[in-house]
């Protein structure tokens, strides 16, 4: 005979059962209705909200990489809806960006305040904006900075909780990093 929890063969020898709760495929196959629709609804079918504690730090560095003006938004936020902010009254002479600040209306701007703009197009521009290779490596500093900020744990990892706290710490660090370099 066979002891509870396990299941027993002809000849009296036993075998463990298997552990409770572990997904078999045969029942996912035969699911019924009722579970078909609360996996539905457990699992959102648009993924472009994310879950979870989300921001983009925006930065503005000078000739030298140090942090000049930092702005801090939520994940979905678009990068280029804050290039006006980051730029306006910086005195600078060029705007130097990646693909994501790639809008007319920044290009425009820039020029406007007296600023040489070196900005890749995006590859699904219908005209394809010449830009200055050679100048656009120096963006490596914007790069530099960002490795300085996030060599910093809790700003890497987010650990604040309130955005004002996490921009708090940002601003924190940009002081170090200014600290470092003069």
């Amino acid at each position: 005979m066979a002891r509870q929890g396990h299941l027993g063969k002809a000849d009296g020898t036993t075998y463990k059962r298997a552990r409770v709760g572990v997904d078999n495929d045969r029942r996912k196959l035969r699911q019924s209705s009722h579970a078909r629709l609360w996996s539905a609804r457990r699992e959102p079918r648009n993924r472009a909200h994310k879950r979870g504690l989300n921001t983009k730090i925006h930065l503005a560095v000078d000739a030298r990489g140090v942090p000049v003006r930092c702005v801090v938004t939520d994940g979905v936020t678009a990068d280029c809806s804050k290039a006006d902010e980051l730029i306006k009254n910086t005195g600078a002479r060029g705007l130097i960006a990646d693909r994501g600040y790639d809008s007319d209306k920044i290009v425009q701007n820039a020029e406007n305040l007296g600023m040489e703009v070196v900005i890749p197009p995006r590859k699904n521009r219908k005209v394809q904006r010449k830009y200055d290779k050679n100048t656009y490596k120096i963006r490596r500093l914007v790069e530099n900075a960002f490795l300085y900020l996030k060599r910093w744990r809790g700003i890497a990892t987010r650990y604040c909780k309130n955005l004002s706290s996490f921009l708090s710490a940002v601003q924190i660090r940009c002081l170090a990093v200014w600290g470092n370099i003069l």
